[in-house]
């Protein structure tokens, strides 16, 4: 697909979080395919050199545009270090998409272990690699993207996994907290955006499936919508499925805010008193 955003043009740089698998890969082939060289960052292993090696078959320049570098988000020296790498290698970063994330589950009185690496992963992750990639990008004068995964859950906060809800919804205020940053800063031409997935089907979300259910989108179809909501200067990339259009969820949001606007309990939609009137709210478009 054509792509008109100024950071994404060849022979740019792309540094990806989370890239073994799943959105993050989807994006390091699309980007690939490009002509921008790749960096794809994730826990060393064979998934990881797996997906670098199809990658780099995507690439007319494979063998030295597109590197993979074993790296663990949840710790800063390593995030660090990858960032040293990359700019010996590369010179500078124009995309850096903070994805990494994982969702081991949790309860509100659950193992605390559960909850510190979810934290560490999916919220941290995404500051750390910010705070090290950020000032850098600013830097080089040229333009640039900071592309954070956030969730739907840390919006609307369903019950069933309150860690991930609330790594979610840090990483959305963290991010439109960097974008204010990123606009009142003098000659800046980064620009921070929050990917906002719908129902897809990756390792993270597919438990014993083994095919794609029909209501899922592919992580292709979303890094396609992802790039064109970048070409619009999107900053909430709100991204549909085959199964709940962009009313839906934006009725399910607006019901959300309400229970502060309107003082009911939290949670309203899922509770036995307003689960009736929340459905019938939403269903109204």
């Amino acid at each position: 697909m054509a792509v008109t955003h100024p950071a994404l043009k060849k022979e740019n740089v792309a540094v990806i979080t989370g890239a073994a698998s799943g959105i993050g890969l989807a994006a390091a082939r699309e980007f690939a395919r490009m002509g921008l060289s790749v960096v794809l960052a994730d826990l060393e292993g064979d998934r990881l050199s797996d997906a670098c090696r199809e990658v780099a078959a995507l690439h007319e320049d494979g063998e030295t545009d597109v590197v993979a570098i074993g790296t663990d988000v949840s710790r800063p020296d390593e995030v660090a270090a990858l960032e040293r790498a990359v700019l010996q290698r590369f010179g500078r970063v124009h995309v850096l998409m903070n994805n990494a994330g994982i969702s081991p589950g949790s309860s509100i009185f659950g193992p605390q272990s559960n909850w510190d690496s979810t934290f560490a992963v999916n919220l941290l992750g995404v500051i750390h690699g910010t705070q090290t990639f950020g000032p850098a990008m600013i830097a080089h004068g040229e333009p640039a993207l900071i592309i954070n995964t956030g969730s739907k859950q840390g919006i609307t906060t369903p019950p069933g996994n309150p860690a991930y809800n609330v790594a979610k919804a840090g990483v959305k205020a963290f991010t439109e907290a960097l974008q204010h940053e990123l606009r009142n800063t003098p000659n800046c031409r980064v620009s921070a955006h929050l990917l906002i997935p719908g129902f897809v089907f990756t390792s993270l979300t597919k438990g014993d499936r083994t095919e794609k259910p029909a209501g899922a989108w592919t992580p292709e179809q979303t890094v396609e919508f992802m790039l064109t909501s970048l070409e619009r200067g999107d900053f909430y990339i709100l991204c549909p499925d085959n199964d709940v259009d962009r009313a839906t969820d934006e009725r399910r949001m607006l019901w959300a805010i309400g229970d502060i606007i309107e003082n009911r309990p939290p949670l309203s939609r899922w509770h036995p008193d307003f689960a009736e009137a929340s459905k019938e709210f939403i269903s109204k478009r």
